[in-house]
């Protein structure tokens, strides 16, 4: 076996998707989720007709005891080998900056970033050589948004992408010597639940003329992008932010 893999958000969407795609790769995968537990089980059922073991724990990413609990059963189920930190929240049906009320904001800056903060921490405590660990690889997810700044719909969801793939950066430095990679992918469009959640269905059928390749991608192209960067296959890939946005 390849090791345990955490995914938070891994319920729906791009997590799911990278959750399906770790089995197949011989990870077992802890499926993390915020509220529903029946949507991470069916994850989970899906991951475990690959062989491997899954299991579900809900934890919000933004609470330290959540995350601390979530790791500990990680490690439960085996060798930590890998995070990806994918769970992130936009807030709020589009707007602009100065129409936000401060308690969403807040919000998403707890989620996005302080809840990747958390768990690249707690992935590096249990992986680190400098703590006995094995080394392991970590993915955080970015957003093209954090180039674009997202105007008039998400500019703040789009400031913590941003510090997603500065922490990203600097965190790689760190432990590079201590046998742990930190990349990110940052997603372009994507057919994910996110769009017509916040009110938006025909979200993707209007930015798509936009693309250089004329469509929105799938949760699994990005998945891929995910797996490349866990693998040994990039082993001399650390700190860097790979965009798979179809040349958005």
């Amino acid at each position: 076996m390849t090791g345990v893999l955490v995914v938070t958000g891994g319920s729906k969407g791009i997590g799911a998707a990278v959750c399906e795609l770790a089995a197949a790769r011989g990870y077992d995968v802890v499926v993390n989720y915020a509220g529903d537990a029946e949507a991470a089980e069916d994850v989970a059922s899906r991951v475990r007709k690959h062989g491997v073991q899954a299991i579900i724990q809900r934890g919000d990413v933004a609470s330290e005891d959540d995350v601390v609990a979530l790791f500990d059963a990680a490690v439960a189920l085996g060798p930590l080998a890998g995070v990806v930190a994918n769970a992130a929240i936009t807030g709020n049906t589009p707007g602009r900056f100065d129409e936000y009320e401060v308690d969403v904001v807040r919000r998403v800056v707890d989620v996005n970033v302080t809840g990747v903060f958390l768990c690249v921490r707690e992935g590096i405590r249990r992986m680190s050589t400098r703590y006995g660990g094995a080394g392991g690889s970590i993915v955080t997810l970015s957003s093209t948004a954090a180039k674009t700044g997202s105007p008039g719909e998400w500019v703040h969801y789009a400031g913590t992408k941003a510090a997603v793939e500065t922490m990203t950066y600097g965190v790689a430095q760190e432990v590079a010597k201590e046998s742990i990679r930190v990349n990110a992918v940052a997603p372009g469009m994507i057919h994910t639940g996110l769009h017509a959640a916040a009110g938006m269905p025909d979200r993707m059928d209007r930015i798509a003329p936009t693309i250089p390749m004329g469509r929105a991608g799938e949760p699994g192209e990005v998945a891929e992008a995910v797996l490349w960067l866990l693998s040994p296959a990039a082993s001399y890939t650390t700190g860097t932010v790979l965009t798979v946005g179809g040349g958005r």
